[in-house]
C-alpha cells in the first residue's frame, strides 16, 4: 500500500487546487490547512508564512522546469520540434504549476513573475540552439505559448484529429523556417 503524501506535500498540493480552483485570493493559510487536512499550526510548522508557500510552489515549477529543459535538450525531433509538440495542454503536474505561477504573477507577485521569464528564456535557449536564428526561435516560442494558452482555456477542437492537425501545421510551419531545413 502507497505511502500517504507528507503534509508538506500535501500542503503544496491544496494550494495550488486552490489557485487553480478559486484563484490565488482564495488560498489563505487557514483555506490550505483545511483542504489538506492539517491543522494550522501543522501547516505553519512547514510554512510560517504564506511567502513560504508561495515561493516553495515556485520552486517546485524551478524543479519540474529542470526536467523538461532536459528533456527538450535530448529530444530527437529537436527542442523547437518539441516546444510545440509539448505545448498542448494536458494537464500534467508542469501544466499545472505554469497555471498557478501565472496567477501569482497576475495578481503582482514579483516572484512569480521572475520565475517565469527565466523559464521563458530557458526555453528560448535551447529553441534558439536548436534553430540557430533569433527571429525563428521567437516565432516558434510565439507559436507554441500561442498554442498552449488556446489549449488551456479549452478554445483549441476537442478531437484529437483536429488538434493533430493544428498540431502538424504548425510543425510544418517550423521546418519551413528553420534555416536548418
Amino acid at each position: 500500500m502507497p505511502r500517504p503524501p507528507a503534509a508538506r506535500d500535501k500542503l503544496l498540493a491544496a494550494f495550488e487546487q486552490l489557485v487553480l480552483a478559486e484563484g490565488e485570493r482564495a488560498a489563505t493559510l487557514d483555506a490550505v490547512a483545511g483542504a489538506a487536512g492539517v491543522s494550522k499550526g501543522g501547516l505553519l510548522y512547514h510554512f510560517p508564512h504564506r511567502r513560504a508557500l508561495v515561493d516553495a510552489t515556485l520552486q517546485r515549477l524551478e524543479e519540474l522546469l529542470q526536467l523538461d529543459l532536459e528533456a527538450m535538450a535530448a529530444a530527437p525531433e529537436g527542442a523547437a520540434r518539441y516546444f510545440l509538440v509539448t505545448s498542448l495542454f494536458e494537464d500534467s503536474q508542469l501544466d499545472r504549476a505554469l497555471i498557478v505561477a501565472s496567477r501569482l504573477a497576475q495578481s503582482g507577485d514579483e516572484n512569480a513573475r521572475a520565475s517565469l521569464q527565466r523559464l521563458g528564456e530557458a526555453w528560448y535557449a535551447l529553441i534558439l540552439a536548436d534553430v540557430g536564428d533569433p527571429v525563428v526561435a521567437t516565432a516558434v516560442q510565439q507559436m507554441g505559448d500561442g498554442l498552449y494558452h488556446n489549449a488551456s482555456i479549452g478554445l483549441l477542437p476537442d478531437g484529437s484529429a483536429q488538434r493533430h492537425t493544428i498540431l502538424e501545421n504548425l510543425l510544418a510551419v517550423v521546418d519551413r523556417l528553420s534555416p536548418r531545413s
